[in-house]
Parts: structure tokens; C-alpha cells; sequence
């Protein structure tokens, strides 16, 4: 087991395989040192994370669907590293979508369910630059999609 999937199963998380594509996009793409992987929606065990920020979830619950988006970008880049997620040099960026109330504007402390579990899973490797954007409407109804750029050895 690679030195960070010893560190996720500390953490209780095993990768799951890959997320396919939904639509007419590949999963992630590679140019140089850089993978970027393509939006992952918050799907946990029991299916999608469905809801909207202010309105039908609270705070908490959005961090915790934020956190099965990260976990689906690792399980990304361990497919583009050819199961070797040990090729991660850094977290680079999350470009983090949460689907919100008009009045909503704690985006931030939702994306933090991710950024606090790459932190605590990766150590500052997993420190990263981000934004937190909060949209009308997600695919499928899900409340959080997270797109990410990571640097690989």
C-alpha cells in the first residue's frame, strides 16, 4: 500500500475506483508536471449528496459532501498516476461549486470539508490555492462539484 493510501486508511477512507465520465469528457487530463482532473459531484455510500446551501442543508452537511469530492479527485489521480498516487508532489488547486440559497454565503466553510481533509490526509503537500463559488443549480441536483489541479513527480 502507497505511503498516502496507508495515511487515507488511518483516516478510515479507501479510494474507490474512478468515477466514470457522465457525459462527453474524459476524467482528467495531464499536460507536463500538471493532472487536471475534471469535476467530481459529493456522491457518498448511499448515492448522491443532494440539496441546496441555506435552503434543504446546513453548513456541516455540505462540508461533509465536499469531503466525498475530494476523496473521488484522489481516486482521479491515482488513475492518472497508473495506481501510484504516490506521484503527488502537491495539491495545486480546487475550483469548488456549491450549489446555494440566494442569501447563502458560507461557501467557504463548505469547501473547507475538502481542503481540511487533503490537509489532514496529505500534510502541506495538500495545502492548496482555491476558490469557493456558489452556483443556482448543480448537475443531477448534487450540492458540491470540485474540479482540481495537482502536481505530479
Amino acid at each position: 500500500m502507497s505511503t498516502i493510501e496507508t495515511k487515507l486508511a488511518e483516516l478510515g477512507v479507501t479510494l474507490p475506483d474512478a468515477p466514470a465520465p457522465a457525459a462527453n469528457y474524459v476524467p482528467f487530463v495531464q499536460s507536463g508536471n500538471l493532472v487536471h482532473v475534471s469535476g467530481q459531484i459529493s456522491n457518498g455510500p448511499d448515492g448522491l449528496i443532494k440539496g441546496r446551501l441555506g435552503d434543504t442543508m446546513s453548513v456541516e452537511d455540505g462540508a461533509k459532501a465536499a469531503k466525498t469530492c475530494a476523496i473521488a479527485l484522489l481516486a482521479q489521480l491515482k488513475a492518472a498516476c497508473g495506481g501510484d498516487i504516490d506521484r503527488l508532489v502537491r495539491v495545486v488547486k480546487l475550483n469548488a461549486f456549491v450549489a446555494s440559497a440566494p442569501d447563502f454565503h458560507d461557501q467557504p466553510k463548505v469547501v473547507n470539508g475538502a481542503s481540511d481533509f487533503l490537509v489532514e490526509a496529505l500534510g502541506d503537500i495538500g495545502r492548496h490555492a482555491r476558490s469557493a463559488v456558489g452556483v443556482a443549480a448543480l448537475p443531477l441536483g448534487v450540492a458540491v462539484e470540485i474540479d482540481a489541479v495537482f502536481e505530479i513527480a
